[in-house]
């Protein structure tokens, strides 16, 4: 059998298993486990969850992905009372950092062979991480059963099937790493049933720029024009915090030559991801539903941000 066929068998095979897990959902707080795919089928990963009193098979169901920290637990909980007034079912999956590493879950596990213990330095006293990009070295894996991104639709589909709900999509909302993760989701998996997705506080940006390599820009990986196409046509929100600026020292700030070409802080990152976007859509005539939101007085605080992103949402 072709060894890509074979692959390819077992990839649906996982992901119908993980459709059709038994779960229970009960109103209010609680958690449930899955294994991840391709190389992490091995792997578990805890999905917390709450599932407001008022539920309804129209209930609308949000998936809120956690920072560097993976608290799925406490991001979980800064969208209890949405939930509730809202009717909203809220998912948070919670990736264990031994299981799923930098490359696997802030870049999606679109790198493999990553090592970071050398060329990695911490600036004494401050927030700023920084990276020699002449000494770490990776690969680019091709193999898309592996990228973190097809969890998203599968945990849909299996909460979807055990509560009976009519909900064909799904929103997003993820901050910091979850920001970066999301953003690079809409780049490279535009075929998903998320819906609305928004990504808070990004630290570093994938740019269209081929001139870049990946995760900086997309030198070293593929986006078809095709692809790109359907990316600018997703609902993206550039959801930002107007004090998450230089004076910030919240979350870890990842520094190096590539990177501090976006800019020095994570606003005006996500300001020149979003504008260098839109340039290149309009220069190759494609619709862009993209957007940029700003949200006043608020800087790397994900409960701020999960706040403004509820009333962005559901009000």
């Amino acid at each position: 059998m072709n060894y890509k066929l074979f692959l390819l068998i077992i990839t649906l095979f996982i992901t119908h298993t993980s459709f059709t897990q038994n779960i229970e959902l009960n109103r209010g707080s609680g958690f449930f486990k899955i294994n991840g795919i391709g190389k992490h089928q091995n792997d578990s990963i805890t999905i917390f969850y709450h599932k407001p009193i008022n539920f309804t098979r129209s209930s609308k169901i949000l998936i809120v992905v956690p920072g560097a920290g993976r608290n799925g637990d406490s991001y979980r909980d800064s969208w209890i009372k949405t939930s509730e007034k809202h009717s909203v079912l809220v998912l948070s999956p919670s990736y264990l950092e031994k299981d799923y590493n930098y490359g696997d879950y802030h870049l999606g596990g679109i790198i493999k062979d990553l090592d970071l213990s050398k060329g990695v330095s911490f600036k004494k006293g401050t927030n700023q991480v920084h990276i020699d990009e002449n000494i770490i070295e990776f690969n680019v894996d091709t193999n898309k059963g592996n990228w973190i991104f097809n969890d998203f639709d599968r945990i849909f589909e299996l909460v979807k099937n055990s509560t009976n709900s009519n909900q064909k999509k799904y929103d997003m909302f993820g901050h910091s790493a979850g920001g970066q993760m999301l953003h690079r989701f809409v780049l490279f998996q535009p075929n998903s049933k998320a819906n609305r997705i928004l990504a808070s506080n990004a630290g570093t940006y994938t740019l269209l720029d081929s001139e870049m390599f990946y995760p900086f820009g997309i030198e070293n990986v593929n986006i078809p024009k095709k692809q790109l196409k359907k990316s600018f046509n997703k609902k993206l929100v550039l959801f930002l915090g107007e004090l998450d600026n230089n004076l910030e020292t919240k979350g870890r700030m990842l520094r190096s030559k590539t990177a501090d070409k976006q800019g020095t802080s994570r606003i005006e990152r996500g300001k020149n991801f979003y504008s260098l976007s839109k340039e290149l859509s309009q220069k190759s005539k494609m619709k862009f539903k993209w957007k940029l939101e700003i949200v006043p007085n608020v800087g790397h605080n994900q409960k701020k941000m999960a706040k403004a992103a509820a009333k962005y949402l559901y009000e």
